[in-house]
């Protein structure tokens, strides 16, 4: 072939975000199939890094528009109404942004999570431990003892809905949806924009996932989503997995040795004149 493996590798990468027009997503359910053919995407693309997101798979790989019009917007009413469906998983998460997860892969980042196994008391080991602030754990506990909750009434339970809180609220959330402790579940009509999230304990929510994680262990789980994102890229490097994931590279080194081993993936050179090492797909060698 002619063209160069940097070349097959971007054309690979806008089939697979599905910007190319006749790839595009145009329903909430080629956007729920979108996300099981790919395993995680993001909600918003993220400037810098690379990944496929709802709103490229619509509107094509531009800026997130400014006007509430904008057709692509259309992907924020797909979001809402998926939200408590058990369809997809959504959250922030990866990097701390807006995340979905099919469920077919949720169980591999439930199994990297600091979750054991009982919802009632893990948090309470957390906290001891350090890993878990006073504002997170108030916000889990009140979600522990009443059950369900809008944003407001969350803030004002945790005691948490004064403005100077606001910034130890938002650190505090993202905490506890990154480590899959809570997610939303729904809108709620509250507070001054009619529209709020509620939330609900993760593992109180889905509680097929301890059944589904129990006997994943975390090399499984990375090789599960190592795969798909290398599936989805079709090459990555070290520096990229670790700017996603926050894994250390002797996990993802690991990893990338197991996947070369079978033949998922093989090392090569993007560009052979700065020869940075990189693993791709073989398919894509060719």
């Amino acid at each position: 072939m002619n063209d160069t493996l940097l070349e097959r590798v971007n054309a690979y990468q806008r089939r697979a975000f599905r910007e190319l027009p006749d790839f595009r997503v145009s329903t909430i359910d080629q956007a729920v199939d979108f996300v099981n053919e790919r395993g995680f995407i993001f909600f918003w693309p993220l400037k810098g890094l690379p990944f496929p997101s709802l709103w490229a798979a619509v509107a094509g790989n531009r800026p997130v528009a400014d006007e509430h019009d904008n057709p692509g917007h259309i992907t924020w009413g797909w979001k809402d109404s998926l939200l408590g469906t058990k369809r997809l998983y959504y959250s922030k998460l990866i990097k701390h942004r807006n995340t979905f997860i099919s469920n077919q892969m949720l169980p591999n980042f439930y199994a990297l999570s600091p979750n054991y196994g009982d919802f009632e008391t893990d948090y309470l080991v957390l906290y001891s431990q350090g890993s878990l602030s006073s504002e997170a754990k108030a916000l889990y506990e009140s979600l522990l003892f009443n059950g369900p909750l809008d944003t407001l009434s969350l803030r004002k339970s945790a005691n948490l809905s004064s403005a100077a809180s606001s910034a130890r609220y938002t650190q505090a959330i993202d905490k506890l949806q990154s480590d899959f402790m809570v997610m939303p579940i729904g809108i709620s009509r509250a507070g001054a924009w009619n529209y709020a999230y509620t939330y609900d304990i993760t593992a109180r929510h889905l509680p097929e996932l301890i059944d589904q994680t129990r006997f994943i262990d975390d090399d499984q789980a990375r090789r599960a989503i190592l795969t798909a994102y290398i599936t989805t890229m079709g090459c990555c490097d070290k520096s990229s997995i670790r700017k996603l994931f926050s894994w250390g590279d002797q996990y993802t080194a690991k990893i990338l040795n197991l996947l070369e081993l079978d033949c998922v993936i093989q090392k090569a050179y993007l560009n052979p004149e700065d020869k940075k090492e990189i693993w791709v797909l073989p398919e894509l060698t060719c």
